[in-house]
């Protein structure tokens, strides 16, 4: 098979792809990953052939999740249509240079689903989070799990109207590289012009997560795609010493999160592991927490790998993302997430539901106390016992295996239709 993979976003939308790429490389498969050249140099560390996307996507995301005040987030987001549109460019050169029999891609991809169509071509949507309707729970970005069956499954219709915003670009990519018609501004991003499901890949583990019941057959839960980024990375010596010199401290760290109100949000952190007396590493990320003078009992640092790092933590806090949620949770570590927005909140009550965290702590009301509270609670023995057990089977899944058996199963039905045809 030729395989064109295709993502962009923070780093948790970026590496578990790279990893994908990796294992269908193993099988002999040719693989090119389009995503921004910011994260090129990690695609090629893993071996993993490049394909160019703009960095300004990239660039103007990150500029969007350092922005201090919600005016200047707005102001900053009527830039995307434009980046988009020259992204949907980058695919579509970067699906010339392959001519592939198979596109992989992440929701934000927008111009594989059309590319596809165009070339004829088998495709995957392949996410770390839900997007198919189901009765059992809402659609991931909605915050509220008390819904009930029909109206769960009514709430991914927010896809759909969430894709319109974009349907513009998307036409006019269709229309004038493409060369096949408009669709509906209200296409539904999940069916193929035929109208079938688009099949879907969904990179988490059923052990926090079990798949719905309602789900179509081509909709299928792969377990996590980790990237191992510990051979070659070797810690700063201040991080070894601090590790060293103390028991295992709480990961404090919110990735690309919040560069808004980052001074109150250290402040608030330290206070609470003061109120705890628990020792911590801090990440500062991408600028989401800021410190001046720490206390002897806490290090900080801007990044570090999760294989590496959250094994030896005794529990984790953080903003939630879906990577970063699967990483502590396959070291066997205690969760809190304390979520800012999207399907964050999502990933805190499934924590909280498994037995591995404590409530999710919402960014907008964060305290000291109740952090304190939730960190205490994570670090119970009745908590520890839950998440190191979660750990050990989530470390027996081999999800990117499975979603490269899917994916090549894909294709073959795809060939024998169109043989058929």
């Amino acid at each position: 098979m030729r395989v064109l993979i295709s993502t962009y976003g923070t780093r948790g939308d970026v590496q578990p792809f790279v990893a994908l790429g990796k294992a269908l490389m193993v099988k002999g498969h040719d693989v090119a990953l389009c995503t921004p050249t910011g994260f090129r140099g990690m695609v090629e560390r893993h071996g993993v052939p490049y394909a160019h996307m703009d960095n300004a996507v990239l660039e103007l995301t990150e500029a969007v999740l350092r922005a201090p005040t919600r005016a200047e987030q707005r102001r900053l987001f009527k830039g995307f249509s434009a980046v988009i549109r020259a992204g949907l460019e980058d695919e579509w050169r970067a699906a010339q240079a392959l001519k592939p029999d198979v596109l992989v891609y992440h929701s934000k991809a927008l111009g594989s689903h059309h590319i596809a169509e165009k070339l004829g071509a088998a495709e995957l949507l392949a996410m770390p989070l839900p997007l198919t309707p189901t009765r059992e729970f809402p659609v991931p970005m909605i915050p509220s799990f008390r819904l009930g069956g029909w109206l769960n499954a009514l709430s991914y219709r927010l896809i759909t109207l969430a894709n319109a915003v974009w349907a513009g670009a998307t036409n006019d990519f269709r229309v004038k590289t493409l060369g096949i018609a408009p669709l509906s501004r209200f296409a539904d991003p999940m069916k193929k012009a035929d109208g079938s499901e688009v099949p879907a890949l969904y990179a988490y583990s059923e052990q926090l997560l079990p798949r719905p019941a309602d789900w179509p057959s081509q909709v299928q839960v792969t377990g996590c795609w980790f990237l191992d980024e510990t051979v070659g990375w070797t810690p700063p010596a201040a991080l070894h010493a601090f590790l060293e010199a103390g028991p295992p401290p709480v990961y404090v760290g919110f990735g690309s999160m919040g560069a808004a109100h980052a001074e109150a949000r250290g402040a608030t952190v330290l206070q609470a592991l003061s109120l705890t007396g628990e020792r911590a590493v801090l990440a500062t990320g991408w600028g989401g927490l800021k410190t001046g003078a720490l206390p002897p009992n806490v290090f900080r640092l801007e990044a570090a790998p999760h294989d590496w790092l959250f094994p030896r933590m005794s529990a984790v806090v953080h903003h939630g993302g879906a990577g970063s949620t699967m990483a502590g949770l396959r070291a066997g570590k205690p969760t809190v997430i304390s979520p800012f927005l999207g399907d964050q909140p999502f990933w805190g009550h499934m924590v909280q539901r498994a037995g591995v965290g404590p409530r999710p702590v919402p960014q907008k009301s964060l305290t000291a106390e109740r952090l304190a509270d939730a960190i205490r609670t994570a670090l119970s023995p009745t908590v520890r016992t839950h998440a190191a057990a979660l750990g050990e089977r989530i470390r027996a899944e081999d999800g990117t295996a499975r979603a490269v058996q899917l994916i090549e199963q894909e294709h073959a039905m795809w060939n024998r239709r169109h043989a058929v045809n």
